[in-house]
């Protein structure tokens, strides 16, 4: 293989998306308790989304490997780079291996403790708790891969504060609510790919009348949680008027399809997952300049 299409094939492993979203994350939990504190770590900033970064791309990579058997059975996945064969089990072990020990060390010298260990608890969480236990064998699968999900945000606030106090609750708390909505509506729309691949989401364990009932009320707990940093003086007025707003635009979307036919829940969930996105960007950037703004 040549050299190009090699190093094409080891970024893919990363899931690129996924790692440059949670080191956006990451980074917006960094300027949020920055401006709480009122000074801003450059050094360790750059560490931070050097080393989690790292990590996250050893995660994403080792998750890539062990779920090369479901991903080859679904539309989206399938032409994935440990899939197809261009990245094969040893690639894999040695990339993860490299890129965790370089971000833990990173992490270790220029951050602190506790954005270690949120680390390697990410880690562990996403690779062997969601990826290759629950995953397979529960309908909680999401809401255990969830937390790995909410870490770079609490890490990106740990990093600053170097304490775990009642924003860091709140940061961590709304990305974890923010996933459930995000992944469940794909649940839906994509349901007879995770059947197909035996996948034990919750569209298909309980049906999608429950699962839309449990994407409202994630979604009405990450618009409380959202909103409750400002109310708790962690960012000014202008970010609890947009959160708030915003929040109860998603909540309409939500309840939504509460009401809709059965011919209506694709479009729906849709839906609900584009604004999902649009309202973690806004969230993100929100969370970065909230504190500086009335």
């Amino acid at each position: 293989m040549a050299a190009s299409s090699l190093l094409r094939a080891y970024y893919q492993l990363t899931k690129p998306r996924v790692m440059m979203a949670n080191a956006l994350t990451a980074a917006a939990g960094f300027f949020l308790a920055s401006d709480h504190i009122g000074h801003f770590y450059a050094g360790r900033f750059i560490a931070l989304v050097i080393g989690s970064s790292l990590i996250i791309a050893a995660a994403c990579a080792m998750n890539n490997y062990l779920d090369r058997d479901i991903d080859s059975r679904m539309e989206r996945t399938k032409n994935r780079v440990t899939v197809t064969g261009e990245v094969g089990r040893n690639g894999a072990m040695a990339f993860t291996a490299t890129s965790g020990v370089l971000g833990t060390v990173i992490l270790i010298l220029w951050t602190n403790w506790l954005v270690v260990g949120a680390g390697l608890i990410g880690f562990i969480d996403y690779v062997w708790l969601y990826g290759a236990l629950t995953k397979r064998r529960s309908v909680h699968g999401t809401l255990v891969g969830s937390v790995s999900g909410a870490i770079p945000v609490l890490a990106g606030y740990l990093a600053v504060t170097d304490n775990f106090d009642l924003g860091a609750v709140l940061v961590f708390a709304s990305l974890f609510f923010w996933q459930l909505p995000e992944f469940y509506s794909i649940a839906i729309y994509r349901r007879k790919e995770y059947a197909a691949a035996g996948v034990p989401v919750v569209s298909v364990v309980k049906g999608i009348k429950k699962t839309k009932f449990q994407i409202f009320i994630y979604t009405l707990l990450f618009v409380l949680s959202s909103v409750l940093l400002g109310v708790f003086g962690y960012a000014g007025v202008i970010y609890r008027i947009i959160m708030l707003l915003l929040g109860i635009y998603w909540m309409w979307i939500a309840a939504l399809g509460l009401k809709a036919k059965p011919a209506q829940n694709d479009a729906w969930a849709r839906r609900m997952f584009r604004f999902s996105m649009i309202i973690i960007l806004v969230y993100c950037v929100m969370l970065s300049i909230g504190g500086l703004l009335p």
